[in-house]
C-alpha cells in the first residue's frame, strides 16, 4: 500500500503525539489531521495577531499570550500542547519571538 500523503508533518508536531521510545501514541491519521486543523488555524490567526499588533496590544508577547489563553479553553477544540505548538507556529509565521511558550508543560 502506497502513502501518498505528500504535506511534510515537522518533527515539533510529531513530538506532541510521540511516547518517551518515539513512538506514535496516535494512529498517523489521526495525527495529520490534528497537524492540518493546527496549521491552519496558525495560518489564519496571521491576519489576527496583524491588526491586533497594529492597533490594540501594545506587545508581541502579550498578543501571542491572548491568543494561546484563547486556544486553552475547551472550546477551542484542541489540547494543550496543540495550543502551544500553534502559538509557536504563529509566532514563527510572523518572524516574532515564540520562546516563552517553547519550556511550559506538557499535557
Amino acid at each position: 500500500m502506497s502513502d501518498d500523503y505528500q504535506i511534510h508533518i515537522p518533527p515539533s508536531f510529531f513530538a506532541l503525539y510521540t511516547d518517551a521510545r518515539q513512538r506514535l501514541a496516535e494512529p498517523i491519521g489521526t495525527v495529520r489531521e490534528r497537524y492540518e486543523v493546527c496549521e491552519d488555524l496558525a495560518n489564519h490567526l496571521v491576519s489576527h495577531a496583524q491588526v491586533l499588533n497594529h492597533v490594540e496590544v501594545p506587545s508581541e508577547a502579550e498578543i501571542l499570550t491572548r491568543i494561546h489563553d484563547g486556544l486553552s479553553t475547551p472550546e477551542a477544540g484542541v489540547s494543550a500542547a496543540e495550543a502551544r505548538w500553534i502559538v509557536r507556529r504563529l509566532a514563527e509565521l510572523l518572524g516574532w519571538n515564540g520562546e516563552p511558550f517553547e519550556h511550559q508543560p506538557a499535557d
